[in-house]
C-alpha cells in the first residue's frame, strides 16, 4: 500500500508533465523519455536490483562483482557503435545501457539456477513469495524513501534552484557537475553501505556482538579512507576533471572555487552512507528516513535557499546548505549508532525471531 500510494502520486505527476510536453509540442521528447525510463532502463534495473539484494543476503559477493564487471566492455562497444557510428543519439545510448543491464540480469539468473549456494533458498516461482509481502513492503518503503527519494531529490533540487540564479548558464551546469561528481564518488560508500547493512543484520541474527562492532568500525574506516583519497585527487586535479564535463573556462574556474566545499561534502557523505547502512541492518529504516527528511528539507534546503537568495552567495551557498544537511545527518546517525546497546538489541531480536522475516 505505501509503495502503491507513492506510485499513484508519481504517476499523476508524470501524467501532468506529459500533458505539458504535448502542449509545448514535445511529443517526441516525451515518448523517448517514457521509452528510456520505463522499458529500456527501468525494467532491467528493477530486476537487477532484486537479484543484488538476494546475493547480499547470502553474502555472495564475488559472482555479483563478476556479473557486474563482465558486461562493461560490451556496454562501451555498443555505446560507441550505436551513438558514434550509427548516430542514434539518446536512443542508442539508452539501448546500450538496456542491453548491458539485461546481460547482467541473465548472468545472475543463470548463477542462481545453477549454483548450489541457492539450491535451498530458491526452487523456482511459487505463490509462497507473496506470503511475506506486507512485512517486506513495510520494511522496504522507508528504506527506498530514505535512499532514493529524500537524498537524491535534494541533489536534483539544487540543480533546479541553480536555474533561478542570476547566471543560470554557468550555475546550472556547475551544480550539475558537482552532483554528478558526488554521485560517482559516493558509489563507493553505497557499496560499503550495502555490505555493512547485510553484515550487521547477519551478525545480529547470529548473536555476535563483537563482530557487529568490528564490521561497523572496519567499514567506516575503509569508506572514509577511500573518500579522503579521492578528495585529494579531486583537489589536485579538479581542472582536469571539470574539463571532462565542459570546455568553458568560466565553468572550469567556478568549479575550482567550489571544489573545497565538495571535498567536505564527499567525506561527510561517505561516513553517513555507512551509518545509514548500519541503520538498515538494524531495521531502523523508519528512524533513518525521518532523519533524512528533517536534515535535508528542514535544515539543508532552507539554509541553501537562505544563503543563496538572502545573503547572495549564489552557487557556493547551494552546496554550503547541502553540507549543513549532510553534517546534521551524519551526526544524528553517529549518535544513534554510538548509543546503540547491541546486546539488548540482540536479545530483542531473539525474542521476536519467530516473527522476524530475514
Amino acid at each position: 500500500m505505501p509503495l502503491m500510494m507513492i506510485s499513484i502520486v508519481l504517476d499523476s505527476a508524470q501524467g501532468v508533465l506529459v500533458g505539458v510536453s504535448r502542449g509545448c509540442g514535445w511529443q517526441q521528447l516525451a515518448a523517448m523519455t517514457n521509452l528510456v525510463v520505463f522499458y529500456l532502463v527501468g525494467m532491467p534495473l528493477a530486476i537487477l536490483f532484486t537479484f543484488k539484494l538476494k546475493f547480499y543476503s547470502k553474502s555472495v559477493v564475488l559472482p555479483l562483482v563478476i556479473c557486474s564487471v563482465a558486461p562493461f566492455p560490451l556496454h562501451d562497444l555498443l555505446a560507441y557503435l550505436l551513438v558514434n557510428v550509427l548516430g542514434l543519439g539518446l536512443a542508442g545510448a539508452s539501448t546500450a545501457v538496456s542491453v548491458t543491464l539485461w546481460v547482467s540480469c541473465l548472468m545472475l539468473l543463470a548463477y542462481v539456477l545453477l549454483s548450489e549456494k541457492f539450491s535451498e533458498t530458491w526452487r523456482g516461482f511459487s505463490a509462497d513469495a507473496f506470503k511475506y509481502m506486507l512485512p517486506t513492503v513495510k520494511l522496504a518503503t522507508p528504506s527506498a524513501i530514505m535512499v532514493c527519494h529524500l537524498e537524491l531529490w535534494a541533489f536534483e533540487l539544487l540543480v533546479l534552484i541553480a536555474g533561478l540564479l542570476p547566471n543560470p548558464t554557468v550555475d546550472t551546469p556547475l551544480i550539475a557537475m558537482c552532483s554528478s561528481t558526488e554521485a560517482i564518488i559516493c558509489m563507493i560508500s553505497v557499496g560499503f553501505s550495502a555490505a555493512v547493512s547485510t553484515r550487521v543484520a547477519n551478525e545480529i541474527g547470529a548473536g555476535n556482538v563483537d563482530r557487529v562492532r568490528n564490521a561497523v568500525s572496519v567499514t567506516m574506516k575503509l569508506s572514509v579512507f577511500l573518500a579522503i583519497s579521492f578528495v585529494l585527487l579531486l583537489g589536485f586535479g579538479h581542472n582536469l576533471w571539470a574539463s571532462l564535463f565542459s570546455r568553458s573556462s568560466t565553468i572550469v574556474s567556478e568549479y575550482a572555487a567550489i571544489t573545497p566545499l565538495m571535498m567536505i561534502s564527499i567525506v561527510l557523505d561517505s561516513a553517513q552512507g555507512v551509518l545509514a547502512g548500519v541503520s538498515r541492518g538494524c531495521g531502523w529504516q523508519h528512524l533513518a528516513a525521518m532523519t533524512n527528511l528533517v536534515v535535508f528539507y528542514l535544515v539543508g534546503m532552507p539554509l541553501a535557499i537562505l544563503f543563496t537568495f538572502k545573503l547572495k552567495f549564489y552557487s557556493k551557498s547551494l552546496w554550503a546548505g547541502l553540507i549543513c544537511g549532510v553534517t546534521c545527518q551524519a551526526c544524528s546517525l553517529l549518535v544513534i549508532t554510538v548509543r546503540t546497546k547491541w546486546s539488548k538489541l540482540m536479545e530483542i531480536m531473539q525474542e521476536e525471531k519467530a516473527n522476524y522475516v530475514a
